[in-house]
Protein backbone atom coordinates (compact mmCIF):
# COMPACT_ATOMS: atom_id res chain seq x y z
CA UNK A 1 0.00 0.00 0.00
CA UNK A 2 1.46 3.42 -0.92
CA UNK A 3 2.57 5.51 2.02
CA UNK A 4 3.34 9.19 2.44
CA UNK A 5 6.90 10.04 3.48
CA UNK A 6 7.02 11.07 7.15
CA UNK A 7 7.72 14.74 7.79
CA UNK A 8 10.75 14.07 9.96
CA UNK A 9 12.60 12.69 6.90
CA UNK A 10 13.11 16.27 5.78
CA UNK A 11 14.24 17.65 9.16
CA UNK A 12 17.63 17.38 10.82
CA UNK A 13 18.12 15.22 13.91
CA UNK A 14 14.60 14.77 15.31
CA UNK A 15 14.16 12.35 18.20
CA UNK A 16 12.35 9.70 16.19
CA UNK A 17 15.16 9.49 13.65
CA UNK A 18 17.63 8.83 16.48
CA UNK A 19 15.44 6.03 17.81
CA UNK A 20 15.40 4.41 14.36
CA UNK A 21 19.19 4.44 13.93
CA UNK A 22 19.61 0.70 14.72
CA UNK A 23 17.15 -0.23 11.95
CA UNK A 24 18.88 2.17 9.58
CA UNK A 25 22.22 0.52 10.36
CA UNK A 26 20.75 -2.91 9.63
CA UNK A 27 19.34 -1.63 6.31
CA UNK A 28 22.74 -0.20 5.38
CA UNK A 29 24.56 -3.43 6.23
CA UNK A 30 22.10 -5.55 4.23
CA UNK A 31 22.60 -3.36 1.15
CA UNK A 32 26.36 -3.48 1.40
CA UNK A 33 26.38 -7.26 1.79
CA UNK A 34 24.12 -7.70 -1.22
CA UNK A 35 26.35 -5.57 -3.44
CA UNK A 36 29.43 -7.42 -2.22
CA UNK A 37 28.00 -10.90 -2.76
CA UNK A 38 26.20 -10.42 -6.10
CA UNK A 39 28.25 -10.59 -9.31
CA UNK A 40 26.61 -8.29 -11.91
CA UNK A 41 25.70 -9.88 -15.24
CA UNK A 42 26.70 -7.95 -18.36
CA UNK A 43 24.51 -7.97 -21.46
CA UNK A 44 25.33 -7.32 -25.11
CA UNK A 45 24.10 -3.70 -25.31
CA UNK A 46 24.92 -0.61 -23.26
CA UNK A 47 22.97 -0.17 -20.02
CA UNK A 48 22.44 3.26 -18.47
CA UNK A 49 20.89 3.36 -15.00
CA UNK A 50 19.02 6.41 -13.74
CA UNK A 51 18.56 6.10 -9.98
CA UNK A 52 18.46 8.12 -6.82
CA UNK A 53 19.49 7.94 -3.21
CA UNK A 54 16.18 8.96 -1.66
CA UNK A 55 12.84 7.18 -1.57
CA UNK A 56 10.66 8.63 -4.31
CA UNK A 57 10.09 12.05 -5.75
CA UNK A 58 13.51 12.96 -7.13
CA UNK A 59 12.50 12.89 -10.81
CA UNK A 60 13.95 9.62 -12.13
CA UNK A 61 11.15 8.83 -14.55
CA UNK A 62 11.12 12.25 -16.29
CA UNK A 63 14.91 11.99 -16.60
CA UNK A 64 14.59 8.55 -18.21
CA UNK A 65 11.93 9.90 -20.59
CA UNK A 66 14.20 12.77 -21.61
CA UNK A 67 17.14 10.41 -22.21
CA UNK A 68 14.94 7.94 -24.11
CA UNK A 69 13.85 10.74 -26.44
CA UNK A 70 17.49 11.79 -26.89
CA UNK A 71 18.53 8.20 -27.68
CA UNK A 72 15.71 7.81 -30.19
CA UNK A 73 16.74 11.06 -31.92
CA UNK A 74 20.21 9.54 -32.32
CA UNK A 75 18.82 6.31 -33.82
CA UNK A 76 19.85 4.17 -30.85
CA UNK A 77 16.61 2.16 -30.46
CA UNK A 78 16.27 2.61 -26.70
CA UNK A 79 14.22 0.26 -24.53
CA UNK A 80 13.34 1.11 -20.92
CA UNK A 81 13.55 -1.35 -18.06
CA UNK A 82 11.53 -0.73 -14.90
CA UNK A 83 10.39 -2.71 -11.86
CA UNK A 84 6.80 -1.56 -12.33
CA UNK A 85 6.20 -0.37 -8.79
CA UNK A 86 2.55 -0.66 -7.86
CA UNK A 87 1.81 -3.30 -10.52
CA UNK A 88 1.12 -6.99 -10.06
CA UNK A 89 3.04 -8.39 -13.06
CA UNK A 90 6.51 -9.77 -12.37
CA UNK A 91 7.46 -9.90 -16.06
CA UNK A 92 9.38 -9.61 -18.12
CA UNK A 93 6.39 -7.98 -19.78
CA UNK A 94 6.43 -5.43 -22.56
CA UNK A 95 4.10 -2.63 -21.54
CA UNK A 96 1.10 -2.02 -23.78
CA UNK A 97 -0.73 1.20 -22.80
CA UNK A 98 -3.79 0.05 -24.73
CA UNK A 99 -4.03 -3.17 -22.74
CA UNK A 100 -2.28 -2.74 -19.40
CA UNK A 101 -3.60 -0.85 -16.40
CA UNK A 102 -1.69 0.78 -13.52
CA UNK A 103 -2.47 -2.18 -11.27
CA UNK A 104 -0.83 -4.42 -13.90
CA UNK A 105 2.43 -2.57 -14.53
CA UNK A 106 2.39 0.57 -12.36
CA UNK A 107 1.81 4.18 -13.35
CA UNK A 108 5.40 5.05 -14.28
CA UNK A 109 5.66 2.17 -16.77
CA UNK A 110 2.65 3.51 -18.66
CA UNK A 111 4.27 6.94 -18.93
CA UNK A 112 7.55 5.42 -20.11
CA UNK A 113 5.82 3.29 -22.75
CA UNK A 114 4.55 6.45 -24.45
CA UNK A 115 8.08 7.38 -25.52
CA UNK A 116 9.94 4.06 -25.92
CA UNK A 117 9.37 0.29 -25.72
CA UNK A 118 9.25 -0.39 -21.98
CA UNK A 119 9.56 -3.56 -19.95
CA UNK A 120 8.39 -4.41 -16.45
CA UNK A 121 10.67 -6.98 -14.88
CA UNK A 122 11.28 -7.90 -11.28
CA UNK A 123 14.31 -9.81 -12.56
CA UNK A 124 16.40 -7.11 -14.26
CA UNK A 125 18.58 -9.61 -16.16
CA UNK A 126 15.60 -11.38 -17.72
CA UNK A 127 14.07 -8.01 -18.56
CA UNK A 128 17.24 -6.82 -20.28
CA UNK A 129 17.51 -10.01 -22.32
CA UNK A 130 13.87 -9.75 -23.38
CA UNK A 131 14.44 -6.14 -24.50
CA UNK A 132 17.53 -7.12 -26.50
CA UNK A 133 15.63 -9.96 -28.19
CA UNK A 134 12.99 -7.40 -29.18
CA UNK A 135 15.54 -5.09 -30.80
CA UNK A 136 16.94 -2.85 -28.05
CA UNK A 137 20.29 -1.27 -28.89
CA UNK A 138 20.56 0.53 -25.58
CA UNK A 139 18.77 -0.07 -22.28
CA UNK A 140 17.73 2.69 -19.89
CA UNK A 141 16.97 1.53 -16.37
CA UNK A 142 14.37 3.54 -14.47
CA UNK A 143 15.64 2.86 -10.95
CA UNK A 144 17.78 -0.14 -10.05
CA UNK A 145 20.78 1.83 -8.81
CA UNK A 146 20.76 -0.19 -5.58
CA UNK A 147 20.14 -3.48 -7.43
CA UNK A 148 23.51 -5.06 -8.38
CA UNK A 149 22.20 -7.93 -10.52
CA UNK A 150 22.42 -6.26 -13.95
CA UNK A 151 25.75 -4.74 -14.95
CA UNK A 152 25.60 -1.03 -15.76
CA UNK A 153 27.83 0.88 -18.18
CA UNK A 154 26.88 4.20 -16.65
CA UNK A 155 24.94 5.04 -13.49
CA UNK A 156 23.56 8.51 -12.81
CA UNK A 157 21.90 9.80 -9.66
CA UNK A 158 18.95 12.19 -9.87
CA UNK A 159 18.81 14.77 -7.08
CA UNK A 160 15.94 17.17 -6.42
CA UNK A 161 17.61 20.51 -5.64
CA UNK A 162 14.70 21.46 -3.41
CA UNK A 163 14.99 18.37 -1.20
CA UNK A 164 18.58 17.20 -1.48
CA UNK A 165 19.20 14.26 0.83
CA UNK A 166 16.51 15.18 3.36
CA UNK A 167 17.69 14.70 6.94
CA UNK A 168 20.69 12.74 5.67
CA UNK A 169 19.71 9.46 7.33
CA UNK A 170 19.09 5.99 5.90
CA UNK A 171 15.61 4.43 5.99
CA UNK A 172 13.63 4.17 8.17
CA UNK A 173 15.36 7.00 10.06
CA UNK A 174 15.39 9.11 6.91
CA UNK A 175 14.68 9.00 3.17
CA UNK A 176 18.03 7.58 2.03
CA UNK A 177 18.15 4.15 0.40
CA UNK A 178 21.83 3.92 1.32
CA UNK A 179 24.46 6.24 2.80
CA UNK A 180 25.32 9.17 0.55
CA UNK A 181 29.01 8.26 0.41
CA UNK A 182 28.20 4.68 -0.71
CA UNK A 183 25.99 5.87 -3.55
CA UNK A 184 28.28 8.63 -4.76
CA UNK A 185 31.16 6.16 -4.94
CA UNK A 186 29.27 4.21 -7.65
CA UNK A 187 27.80 7.19 -9.53
CA UNK A 188 29.23 8.42 -12.83
CA UNK A 189 27.39 11.72 -12.62
CA UNK A 190 24.55 13.71 -11.11
CA UNK A 191 21.36 14.98 -12.74
CA UNK A 192 20.37 17.94 -10.57
CA UNK A 193 16.77 18.99 -11.08
CA UNK A 194 15.66 22.49 -10.14
CA UNK A 195 17.34 25.20 -8.10
CA UNK A 196 19.75 24.00 -5.44
CA UNK A 197 17.93 25.52 -2.49
CA UNK A 198 19.32 22.89 -0.09
CA UNK A 199 23.00 23.52 -0.98
CA UNK A 200 23.33 19.85 -1.88
CA UNK A 201 26.02 20.61 -4.49
CA UNK A 202 28.34 21.73 -1.69
CA UNK A 203 28.20 18.19 -0.26
CA UNK A 204 29.16 16.49 -3.54
CA UNK A 205 32.72 15.56 -4.55
CA UNK A 206 34.12 18.27 -6.86
CA UNK A 207 35.16 15.57 -9.34
CA UNK A 208 31.64 14.28 -10.06
CA UNK A 209 29.99 15.77 -13.18
CA UNK A 210 26.74 17.64 -12.54
CA UNK A 211 24.15 17.93 -15.31
CA UNK A 212 21.51 20.50 -14.46
CA UNK A 213 17.91 20.38 -15.61
CA UNK A 214 14.49 21.72 -14.66
CA UNK A 215 10.84 20.88 -15.14
CA UNK A 216 8.98 23.05 -17.64
CA UNK A 217 5.26 22.83 -18.45
CA UNK A 218 4.39 21.67 -21.94
CA UNK A 219 2.00 23.35 -24.39
CA UNK A 220 -1.20 24.65 -22.85
CA UNK A 221 0.33 25.79 -19.56
CA UNK A 222 -0.23 29.42 -20.53
CA UNK A 223 -3.95 28.87 -19.96
CA UNK A 224 -3.32 28.20 -16.25
CA UNK A 225 -2.70 31.82 -15.27
CA UNK A 226 -5.62 33.52 -13.55
CA UNK A 227 -7.82 30.41 -13.43
CA UNK A 228 -9.13 28.81 -10.24
CA UNK A 229 -8.19 25.21 -9.43
CA UNK A 230 -8.49 22.49 -6.85
CA UNK A 231 -5.30 20.49 -7.28
CA UNK A 232 -4.55 16.95 -6.18
CA UNK A 233 -1.47 14.78 -6.52
CA UNK A 234 -0.26 11.38 -5.35
CA UNK A 235 3.43 11.68 -6.21
CA UNK A 236 6.64 11.62 -4.19
CA UNK A 237 6.43 15.31 -3.31
CA UNK A 238 2.99 16.75 -4.11
CA UNK A 239 4.07 20.18 -2.88
CA UNK A 240 6.31 20.52 -5.96
CA UNK A 241 3.25 20.21 -8.21
CA UNK A 242 1.29 22.74 -6.17
CA UNK A 243 4.23 25.17 -6.26
CA UNK A 244 4.44 24.79 -10.05
CA UNK A 245 0.77 25.70 -10.41
CA UNK A 246 1.25 28.81 -8.28
CA UNK A 247 4.33 29.80 -10.29
CA UNK A 248 2.19 29.67 -13.44
CA UNK A 249 -0.28 32.10 -11.92
CA UNK A 250 -2.97 29.62 -10.92
CA UNK A 251 -5.49 30.60 -8.26
CA UNK A 252 -5.19 27.52 -6.05
CA UNK A 253 -8.40 27.20 -4.03
CA UNK A 254 -7.30 23.89 -2.45
CA UNK A 255 -4.41 21.42 -2.65
CA UNK A 256 -4.96 17.77 -1.74
CA UNK A 257 -1.94 15.51 -1.25
CA UNK A 258 -2.10 11.72 -1.47
CA UNK A 259 0.60 9.05 -1.01
CA UNK A 260 2.86 8.29 -3.98
CA UNK A 261 1.24 5.86 -6.48
CA UNK A 262 -2.11 6.24 -4.71
CA UNK A 263 -4.90 4.19 -6.38
CA UNK A 264 -7.82 6.60 -6.54
CA UNK A 265 -11.30 5.27 -5.85
CA UNK A 266 -14.41 6.60 -7.63
CA UNK A 267 -15.63 8.06 -4.32
CA UNK A 268 -12.40 9.99 -3.82
CA UNK A 269 -12.58 11.48 -7.31
CA UNK A 270 -16.23 12.44 -6.89
CA UNK A 271 -15.44 14.19 -3.61
CA UNK A 272 -12.70 16.15 -5.37
CA UNK A 273 -15.04 17.00 -8.26
CA UNK A 274 -17.67 18.24 -5.83
CA UNK A 275 -15.10 20.29 -3.93
CA UNK A 276 -13.97 21.93 -7.17
CA UNK A 277 -17.56 22.70 -8.18
CA UNK A 278 -18.28 24.21 -4.77
CA UNK A 279 -15.19 26.40 -5.13
CA UNK A 280 -16.14 27.39 -8.70
CA UNK A 281 -12.83 25.89 -9.81
CA UNK A 282 -11.42 23.27 -12.15
CA UNK A 283 -9.89 20.02 -10.93
CA UNK A 284 -6.26 19.54 -11.96
CA UNK A 285 -3.59 16.88 -11.44
CA UNK A 286 -0.30 15.49 -12.82
CA UNK A 287 0.29 13.16 -15.76
CA UNK A 288 1.41 10.43 -13.39
CA UNK A 289 -1.82 10.73 -11.42
CA UNK A 290 -3.95 10.88 -14.56
CA UNK A 291 -2.88 7.41 -15.72
CA UNK A 292 -4.31 6.03 -12.47
CA UNK A 293 -7.74 7.47 -13.13
CA UNK A 294 -10.62 5.62 -14.74
CA UNK A 295 -11.49 7.01 -18.21
CA UNK A 296 -14.73 8.59 -16.93
CA UNK A 297 -12.81 10.30 -14.10
CA UNK A 298 -10.04 11.45 -16.42
CA UNK A 299 -12.61 13.33 -18.50
CA UNK A 300 -13.43 15.50 -15.48
CA UNK A 301 -9.84 16.39 -14.60
CA UNK A 302 -7.41 18.74 -16.25
CA UNK A 303 -3.82 17.49 -16.54
CA UNK A 304 -0.72 19.64 -16.31
CA UNK A 305 2.09 17.92 -18.19
CA UNK A 306 5.72 18.85 -17.58
CA UNK A 307 8.94 17.86 -19.33
CA UNK A 308 12.56 17.81 -18.26
CA UNK A 309 14.52 20.60 -19.91
CA UNK A 310 18.33 20.55 -19.84
CA UNK A 311 20.12 23.74 -18.84
CA UNK A 312 22.85 22.76 -21.33
CA UNK A 313 21.64 21.16 -24.60
CA UNK A 314 24.86 19.11 -24.63
CA UNK A 315 23.87 17.25 -21.45
CA UNK A 316 22.15 14.28 -23.16
CA UNK A 317 25.25 13.56 -25.26
CA UNK A 318 27.44 13.84 -22.18
CA UNK A 319 25.27 11.25 -20.42
CA UNK A 320 24.83 8.82 -23.32
CA UNK A 321 28.16 8.86 -25.16
CA UNK A 322 30.34 7.30 -22.42
CA UNK A 323 28.16 4.19 -22.32
CA UNK A 324 28.41 3.78 -26.09
CA UNK A 325 32.17 4.21 -26.04
CA UNK A 326 32.65 1.45 -23.49
CA UNK A 327 30.78 -1.03 -25.64
CA UNK A 328 32.54 0.09 -28.79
Amino acid sequence: MPMRAPEFWSRRDPGLARLLRPLASAWTLAGRLRRRLVQPVRVSVPVICIGNLVAGGAGKTPAVIALAEACAERGLAPHVLTRGYGGRLEGPTRVDPARHRPDDVGDEALLLARVAPSWVAGDRIKGAKAAIAAGARIILMDDGFQNPSLGKDRSYLVIDGGFGFGNGRVMPAGPLREPVEDGLARADGIILIGADTTDVVATLPPSIPIHRARFTPVAGAEAIAGRAFVAFAGIGRPEKFFATLKSLGANLRAARAFPDHHPYTPDEIMRLVEEARAADAELITTEKDAVRLAPEARAMVRVLAVALTWDDPANPDALIAPALERKG
